[in-house]
Order: C-alpha cells, then structure tokens, then sequence
C-alpha cells in the first residue's frame, strides 16, 4: 500500500473543521439513475448505514446503468468513518492479466473491443469489502435491489439508449439479444441475476475463486479473453490512505493513485497557494485555473502510475516545485504546451462511468466513482454469466506512441504489467469548509479531474447557488492538445475575448460532458442539498 506524505498535505482535521464531526439529519443518496438512488436509500431505511447503501446502489448501478459501471468493472470508493473520524479509500481498480504480458498481445488485439481487452473486474471485491468491514447489514440484503431489477427488468431511456446505438456494432451475440433495445424498451438479464444471486450467497469467495469464476472464465477462454482463473484468484481490493490539501480554510480529500485525480488536485492546489480565487476578476480566474491545470497535467502524464509498480518523485508535491511552476504563470498571456519543460504524454481515462454521493444520519459519507471504461466497455456479454467485460486495458500504454479510444498517446508510467492496476481519472473528492462539507464526482473521462475541481471552487468561491456548481458549463485543459475545451456558455463573450487575447486557443466541445452526482451538507443547520447533473437522468433522494 502506498501512502504519500508531504507536509503541507495535511492528513488530520484542524480546529476549523472540529464540526465536521457531527451527524446529519437523516441520510441521502444522490446517484445517475434512481432506481440506484432508491436501492441506496432501502439500505438506509432497512437500519443499513452509508456503506450498506452504497454497496447497494454500485450493484443497482450495474444492472440499470449497463453502459457505464457493473459487476464486470471497477472503481474507487472514498468513505468517511465517521466513529472513527478517519478516511479510507477501497481500491477496486482492475488489474492486467498475466496473458497481456507487458502490452505486446495489443499489437494484434484490440484493447477497446471484445473479451480480450478486458482487465479482472474490481468491483465485487470492492463491494465486498465495503459490506463485510463496514455495513451492518447483510450480503443478501445488499444485493436484493440490483438481483430484482436484473430479473424483472428496467426501461432504456433517452440516455442508454444514444449509447446502445453509438456502441451496438460492437456486441457479441449475448450483449446483443440483451442490451440492443430501443428507448423504453425492457432490459432483462436472467444470468445477471443469478450471478448475482451467487454473489449474494458466496460472495468475493464466488465471484474469483468459485462457480461463477468458473463459468467466467471458460466463456473468456472460449472467445479470446485473456483473464484466468489464477488471475481472478489473485485479485484482492485494497485499501489507500486518501490524498488530501489544505486551500485557504478548506480540506480537500480525494483518491489515491492508481487515481490521478486527488494527486493532480493536490497539484493545482499546491500552485494556488498564494492566490486568493475569491479576489480574481472573471477573466483572471479563467486563466489562473487553466494555466495550472495545464501544468499539472503534464506531471500527471509524466509521471503518474500504479504507486505499486512505478516510483512517483519524491517532490512531485513539493512545495517549492509547485510554487516554481506557480511563478512560470504569466498573468497578460498564456505560455504554449510546447514552451513548458519536461514533455508528457496525455493518458486516456474512462469516458463512460458513473459516480453517487451518500451521507447517512451517523455523519457517515461515500463519495464512489465506478466505471467499465468505455461505452459498454468491451462489448463482451459472458454468455453463462451475464456479465459485461470492461474494456480497461486501453486505460494502460497498450501501444506506446499510439492513441487510444480518445485519440490521446499514453506515456511510459502507465505501462501494461500482469497484476499492475491502470491509471485513472476517476476523482471521488469529500471538501470540508469551515462550516459546511461538500461530497462530489462525475463520470467524464480526463476531465473528470477538472470538473470536480471547478465545482469544488465554486463550494470554495460560494457566489453561485449550489446547483450551479454541478449543472455550470464548464472548461478543460490537459497540457496536450494545447487547446481549452469548453461547454457552451462557459465564458462570456468578453471573458472569451480577453483569453483568445491572451493566447489561448477555445474550441467548444460538441456535446455537454459530465454527470455528477453530489451532496453538500450544512453543519449548522443540518440541512442537506442533493445536487444530481441536468445532463443525466439521475435522482437525490432523502430518507424521510
């Protein structure tokens, strides 16, 4: 287990956020689709905590939101022990299989579609470790919710159903006949719910060393996948001490390498130290934050890893580093990608993955962002299991100097070794002012790391309502290309002005990007806000 320290990265509250202890009124569960969110909430009701409900709601998740999350996959759950006032990150990341060797299978394969572009599956480890260390309730309560709703079926909306026809041409013929439907269609998965029903009886000890790794694996045999039953045996969750930043009377706590997301916001942060947002004209936020993104993006890319297998420099959070790299920033013009030393190359993350937010009446709090990487991942349907594959492996240099699913060359740190764990964007964040706690995360491929972070700067900033936090257009950059991608309405035509004067190059982006799910919570009043992104289709829901 890896655990970084720096000392200006404080891993303890300080007197400010003393608060921070105390419970909320009743628990809420904000998540991308409300079946999710509902399953979460009977957790809450039945006397289950904020992890009885979030294991819940990752496994309804897998069956109602196919395209983005599922057994299948993995991801990062970020909780807050709140009796034990400590922090703790579940790492359920997939790992490579021993048969990718070190990428070289790649060269004739494909690491976006089909069996063998799947990595072994996080997901049910992380659920498990969650249900059997923290929840009070039972496996087979956990699973009932996401067993019922795979066996009696759910209609495709608006938003699987754009994604059923963009990834369609793809499926084998299991993932067909279940998932090629039309908008309002029924979505039934029989085998799903009787591998979760398995889950339910023998849990992690079914899914990688059992019956249903049996099964999974003679499918993947069969069809060209790659995962083995002594690569599911060796598969193990685990938990990482949380990155987190003290910014000008906040306490940002984020994921842990193999996420990149709460290193890179430790980055940016660590620049910022000696800026005061609040005191910025529009324009020169604009600039501040993009110039700063860029520059911790070229780390990222350089630099980060699974911390299992790659050594992280010791200063990569120095302060000193992140204050030179502060001082490069010019004010009056932006400094090209090309100008910046130490060249990296821009690294591929899931697109197309899901996050909830929980808060329980004990103050307990998940913040889970889960994914199978691309849409539908692999596209790979087990027949004998109703499991859908990821697709993670195109997450790694799978073909170094080549770009991947997003047209991004990856760099060396995030190189394909058997048992190594992918880089992620994936950036589950729990920010805690002084007097109030924001729980947020979003789905949205690299530039989940700057959204969270805009809409963290706007809980800092607080001119906004809440909910413009989540539903604002936003902007992005990630050192290559050296261009800001933007959301219609991100800037105003003068603030658009002054950047292009300034140097920068703007391209909106076609279509609205992002889905997050988040929870701000008042420690004075006790009230909480449930916030679920107008670009999806998700629920807040509140216990009564």
């Amino acid at each position: 287990m890896i655990i970084i320290r720096y000392w200006f990265i404080a891993f303890a509250l300080l007197l400010p956020f003393t608060a921070y202890a105390a419970s909320a009124p009743s628990g809420m569960v904000v998540a991308a689709q409300p079946a999710a969110a509902r399953a979460g909430i009977e957790m809450l009701n039945k006397g289950g905590n904020a992890f009885d409900a979030a294991a819940a709601t990752a496994l309804a998740l897998g069956v109602v939101e196919p395209g983005s999350s599922g057994i299948g996959g993995g991801g990062f759950f970020l909780l807050y022990i709140a009796k034990e006032k400590r922090y703790v990150m579940i790492d359920a990341r997939e790992t490579s299989p021993k048969l990718a060797g070190y990428g070289r299978v790649y060269a004739t394969q494909s690491s976006i579609d089909g069996p063998a572009a799947a990595a072994v599956p996080g997901l049910p480890a992380g659920v498990e470790r969650l249900v059997s260390h923290y929840g009070k309730l039972k496996r087979a309560d956990i699973a009932a919710p996401a067993i019922r709703l795979a066996r009696s079926g759910f209609a495709v909306g608006a938003r699987l159903a754009n994604m059923i026809r963009w990834r369609s041409k793809v499926f084998n013929d299991s993932a067909r006949s279940i998932f090629d439907k039309s908008r309002g269609a029924l979505i039934r998965q029989p085998a799903l719910a009787d591998t979760l029903t398995r889950f339910a009886r023998g849990g992690a000890e079914d899914f990688y060393r059992g019956e249903t790794a049996g099964r999974l694996v003679a499918d993947m045999q069969r069809d060209g996948g790659l995962v083995r039953l002594d690569d599911l045996a060796a598969y193990r969750a685990v938990e990482r001490e949380p990155v987190t930043v003290d910014y000008h009377g906040f306490h940002v706590v984020s994921a842990a390498l193999p996420s990149s997301g709460g290193m890179t916001l430790a980055h940016i942060f660590g620049q910022l130290q000696g800026d005061d947002l609040k005191e910025l004209a529009p324009v020169d936020r604009a600039h501040l934050l993009i110039e700063v993104m860029k520059r911790a993006y070229r780390d990222r890319n350089a630099y980060l890893g699974d911390a299992d297998f790659v050594t992280i420099p010791k200063d990569y959070l120095d302060p000193q580093r992140l204050h030179k790299l502060r001082d490069s920033i010019q004010m009056e013009r932006t400094t090209p990608s090309s100008e910046l030393t130490g060249f990296a190359e821009p690294i591929g993350a899931s697109v197309d993955t899901t996050h909830f937010s929980i808060i329980d009446a004990e103050g307990n709090m998940v913040s889970a962002t889960l994914s199978i990487n691309y849409g539908f991942g692999s596209g790979y349907v087990s027949p004998s299991t109703g499991i859908l594959l990821n697709d993670e492996m195109d997450d790694f240099a799978t073909r170094p100097g080549q770009p991947n699913a997003y047209g991004l060359v990856q760099g060396k740190a995030n190189g394909v070794a058997p048992g190594k764990r992918m880089l992620s964007s994936m950036t589950p964040t729990i920010v805690i002012g002084p007097n109030r706690t924001f729980i947020v995360g979003t789905p949205g491929g690299s530039r989940i790391i700057s959204m969270v972070l805009l809409a963290s700067v706007g809980f800092m900033m607080d001119e906004t309502a809440p909910k413009d936090w989540v539903n604002a257009p936003r902007y992005h950059h990630q050192f290559l290309p050296d261009v800001v991608q933007y959301e219609e309405g991100a800037f105003s035509p003068a603030v658009a002005a002054e950047l292009r004067k300034r140097g920068h190059t703007l391209k909106q982006v076609s279509r609205r990007y992002g889905n997050m799910q988040a929870i701000l919570w008042d420690r004075r009043s006790g009230r909480l806000t449930g916030i679920s992104d107008e670009r999806g289709e998700g629920a807040a829901l509140q216990q009564p």
